[in-house]
C-alpha cells in the first residue's frame, strides 16, 4: 500500500468538509422554505373575511319627509306651547341600553321568531335601547340608537351598560 502524501490528506479531509458543509446548507435551506411557506399559509388562513352585506340590509335612499314632519326650529317661547302628541318612539321607555355583543351582527326581523321577515340587521357593537321581551325570552324588541329602526333580535347577544 502507497502511502498517502500530507497534500493529498488535506484535500481528502477539505473535500469531505466542503460535502458536509454543503449538505447542512441544503437542509437548513429546506427547513427555512419550508417554515417560510407554512407562516404564510398559515397567516393567510386566519383573516377573518368581511362580513356580506345582504341586499335586506344595505341602507335605503332616504324618503323624503314632508315639510309638516320636519321639527321646528327651537324658538325662544312667546306664548303658550302648541299641543303636539309625542311620537310612539319617545312614549316607548326602554328596559336597558346595551351593545351587540355577537361579532358577525345579528338579524333585524319585524316579529320574534326565526320564520319572521327579516327588516335589516345590527352590526357588532352597536348601540341598542332593549324595549321588550318576548314571552318565551327568547327574542327581545330593540331600537338601534344610530338609526332609530326598530326590530326583534335573538336574545342573549347584548352586553348591557347604562341607560
Amino acid at each position: 500500500m502507497k502511502a498517502m502524501k500530507p497534500l493529498s490528506v488535506a484535500k481528502f479531509i477539505l473535500n469531505i468538509l466542503q460535502l458536509l458543509i454543503g449538505i447542512a446548507l441544503g437542509l437548513a435551506l429546506i427547513a427555512g422554505g419550508s417554515l417560510a411557506a407554512g407562516y404564510y399559509v398559515f397567516t393567510k388562513l386566519t383573516i377573518v373575511p368581511q362580513r356580506p352585506i345582504f341586499t335586506e340590509e344595505k341602507p335605503k335612499q332616504p324618503v323624503a319627509k314632508s315639510p309638516s314632519a320636519a321639527p321646528a326650529p327651537a324658538k325662544s317661547p312667546v306664548g303658550p306651547p302648541s299641543p303636539a302628541s309625542p311620537s310612539p318612539a319617545e312614549t316607548e321607555t326602554a328596559l336597558y341600553k346595551g351593545v351587540i355583543n355577537w361579532s358577525e351582527g345579528l338579524i333585524l326581523r319585524d316579529a320574534p321568531g326565526s320564520t319572521a321577515p327579516r327588516i335589516g340587521g345590527v352590526g357588532y357593537n352597536q348601540q341598542v335601547l332593549v324595549l321588550e321581551e318576548s314571552p318565551d325570552q327568547n327574542w327581545q324588541r330593540v331600537k338601534i340608537v344610530a338609526t332609530g329602526k326598530t326590530g326583534w333580535i335573538k336574545a342573549g347577544n347584548i352586553d348591557k351598560t347604562s341607560l
